[in-house]
């Protein structure tokens, strides 16, 4: 370990003091780019816009993980008055070429002689002896200057490097020990993760790792890091404190970050006949009491499907095996009859009517889903469940937002573009206790297990209570 974090720290050196070759482009540059890249513009035609090339755009991008350097991004503060700008440094090429002296050059500039002369006699190329000052070079200089490199503390800490990969990349299992390996994945720089299979594991996101240390070491202060530094060591190139094939590991599983002006939304179709979520109580809104649920289906290739039921107040997930029907992708489909791909409105009914019942009668209260077609039982499944059923408005999954942010969870298992029907009940099983196992932001950290855990022997308390 010491071998390797004196390697880092040589290489770094190495790198900044080599003098190799002034770049053509500047701060300004660099500025625009990661502008143009804010407002949606994709690497190459930021690029163009910042007046460099495009595959020097690309790998401005890469470079630095898809995120622009803290002090780059469009909201940093700008340089302060103190600094030379490269306009100033051209002015200062000029009036050398013309042999102006220093304290002209100082009084034009507005500037001290002090920092003309100082600016000269340090970022001048020195070759042959004379102080041969150019714009550009004295700039690579004074960037040069201004990094301040400093090893990662993943490379540094073991023990908190160990924490961190284990809850990126540990195994799934089920409550009774049996592990999960999942599809078989090969690592690739630049994957299309939406279209793959993905490694399954724990999962835990960067914050909930960073937050969870402050309570599984409360008194060890050695054992704290940002979320924002996991996310550098994954991302940003040169960091090399964590493997990059971690980064499939993350909820998005992306090789590098996705500026949010890139994302785009889809509607879904409309369902009528139901009691829409206006009119749905206050006291479920304000999540006060448990036994409200919010679900989904999650679609992949081949119309198979898995349904998910999240619990407003403890997040708790249960996952809906529905497994296509015999003769599915060989009998021709009826008209009105049952789906065969096994997400159909009865088949999506009866598998919510199972799951659903298993639990005590104070958890089945309410059910929200959005206006799909797969709800066109609503009627009957109220009728077999006793639950109240209350749809979305149409394109606006939002009003169903605990479910929407579990099925971006579920996607690290189940991504976009894979055959879910691959996947069998007890393998559903096992995702869904690794995801009531994760700690949540929104539950102070607790896990939904211990949330949903706490409410039952809570319940169990004021029964006896009650009966005494």
């Amino acid at each position: 370990m010491v071998t390797g974090r004196r390697k880092s720290e040589r290489s770094t050196r190495q790198k900044l003091s080599s003098p190799g070759r002034p770049p053509v482009w500047q701060r300004e540059n660099l500025c625009r780019f990661w502008r143009e890249i804010a407002a949606g513009l994709s690497s190459e035609d930021a690029a163009v816009e910042a007046g460099v090339s495009a595959p020097v755009g690309n790998r401005w991008f890469r470079s630095s993980g898809g995120m622009p350097p803290t002090n780059l991004s469009p909201s940093a503060t700008p340089l302060k008055n103190r600094s030379l700008t490269f306009a100033e440094r051209e002015e200062i090429a000029l009036e050398c070429a013309r042999g102006t002296g220093v304290r002209a050059i100082a009084r034009k500039l507005g500037r001290s002689p002090s920092t003309i002369s100082r600016e000269i006699r340090r970022n001048s190329a020195t070759r042959g002896g004379y102080f041969n000052y150019r714009a550009i070079t004295a700039q690579w200089h004074a960037d040069r200057a201004a990094l301040r490199p400093k090893v990662a503390k993943l490379v540094t800490n073991v023990a908190l490097r160990d924490y961190v990969q284990d809850r990126l990349s540990g195994l799934i299992a089920t409550p009774g020990g049996i592990a999960f390996d999942g599809p078989a994945v090969v690592w690739k720089g630049r994957r299309a993760v939406h279209r793959q299979s993905r490694r399954w594991s724990k999962a835990w996101s960067p914050e909930q790792i960073a937050q969870r240390l402050r309570l599984d070491f409360p008194k060890d202060a050695t054992m704290r890091i940002s979320h924002e530094a996991i996310y550098q060591a994954l991302y940003i190139q040169g960091r090399g404190a964590l493997k990059r094939e971690l980064s499939a590991c993350l909820r998005s599983g992306r090789a590098l970050r996705l500026p949010r002006e890139r994302a785009r939304n889809r509607g879904k179709p409309f369902v009528g006949n139901g009691i829409m979520i206006s009119d749905r109580p206050a006291a479920i809104d304000e999540r006060a009491v448990p036994g409200h649920w919010e679900s989904d289906l999650i679609l992949g290739l081949g119309s198979s499907a898995i349904g998910t039921l999240v619990e407003r107040t403890t997040r708790f997930t249960m996952l809906l095996h529905l497994p296509r029907t015999e003769g599915h992708g060989i009998d021709k489909s009826v008209k009105n009859g049952p789906a065969l791909a096994g997400h159909g409105a009865e088949a999506v009914r009866d598998a919510i009517a199972e799951t659903i019942m298993e639990l005590p009668a104070r958890l089945r209260q309410s059910l929200t889903w959005d206006q799909g077609a797969e709800m066109a039982q609503h009627a009957q499944l109220r009728i077999d469940t006793g639950l109240d059923i209350y749809l979305c408005d149409p394109q606006s999954p939002w009003q169903r937002g605990s479910n929407e942010n579990t099925n971006g969870l579920l996607r690290q298992y189940f991504p976009k573009g894979t055959d879910l029907s691959q996947h069998g009940a007890d393998e559903l099983r096992a995702v869904a206790h690794a995801l009531n196992s994760r700690p949540r932001k929104t539950l102070g950290y607790r896990t939904p297990a211990e949330a949903l855990d706490g409410l039952l022997k809570s319940d169990m308390i004021e029964g006896v209570a009650a009966t005494s």
